[in-house]
Parts: structure tokens; sequence; C-alpha cells
């Protein structure tokens, strides 16, 4: 078997067994992950961690903060941050909230972007408006 071949079939066999852990996971607050997501990283997760550790927040910290029971907001936030969950929306925008971020930066998988994003969170009123008309300018 070549190379190429033994790895796709390593990420289709990878890809089934992620399909039947989802499948298998009753909770209903959270959604699973498309197929096409475990292709790539997972980028709500990666950005939620990000963001927690910047702030020097527990996991648990975040899960309070969003209102999920302290016995369980650990366990629920680390299945976000790792990608066996992706939230809902909006349990996400309640997640964007806490961290200070907006939810596209959550989303968003360029992290040039991301950090654009954050930064026009950061503007506020005429700031914001007159940086967003400039920058459509430039590119028009």
């Amino acid at each position: 078997m070549s190379h190429a071949l033994a790895t796709a079939h390593r990420l289709s066999v990878t890809l089934q067994q992620r399909r039947r852990r989802v499948a298998l996971c009753a909770d209903e607050e959270t959604r699973d992950m498309s197929p096409e997501s475990f292709l790539s990283p997972n980028v709500v997760g990666r950005r939620m961690l990000s963001r927690r550790e910047e702030l020097g927040w527990s996991q648990e910290k975040v899960g309070m903060l969003i209102g999920i029971d302290e016995s369980s907001s650990r366990a629920r936030i680390s299945r976000y941050e790792l990608g066996t969950h992706e939230p809902p929306v909006g349990t996400a925008r309640l997640i964007a909230d806490a961290l200070g971020v907006p939810l596209e930066h959550l989303y968003c998988e360029d992290d040039d972007v991301a950090a654009l994003l954050l930064a026009l969170a950061g503007l506020k009123g005429k700031v914001r408006q007159a940086t967003i008309a400039g920058w459509l300018r430039e590119l028009g």
C-alpha cells in the first residue's frame, strides 16, 4: 500500500471512529461538529483556549461565567476546546462575551483576519466607522 493510500485509509478510519463517538454523545446542549470540520483544526476550541489562557482563567471560571454548573463546567469547556463538541451558537456567543471577544473571532479560521476582528472590537463609534470606511476605500 502506498504512503498516500495508507494515510487516506487512516484518515477514513479516524473519521469513522470520531463519528461513532459523536453519535454516542447524548449531551443536548452541544451539537456535533460536521465531518468537514474534522479535516481542519477545531477553530472555535483553539480560539477559546488561546483567549482563556491569555486571561489566565481556568475552564471552570469560563464555564461558570456562562452559567454552567460548577461541577460540570471544566468538563464542558474542555470538550469545546478539544473539539469533542462544538458549542451551539448561543453558547458560543456567551463564551465570546465572557472572554471579551466578538463571536466572529471564535469562528474565524484566518489568524490575521481574527486579529483584525479583535482590533475592530476595541474601537467604538465614529472611530470604528471611519476605520472601516478607510479600509473599504483602500480595498475598493
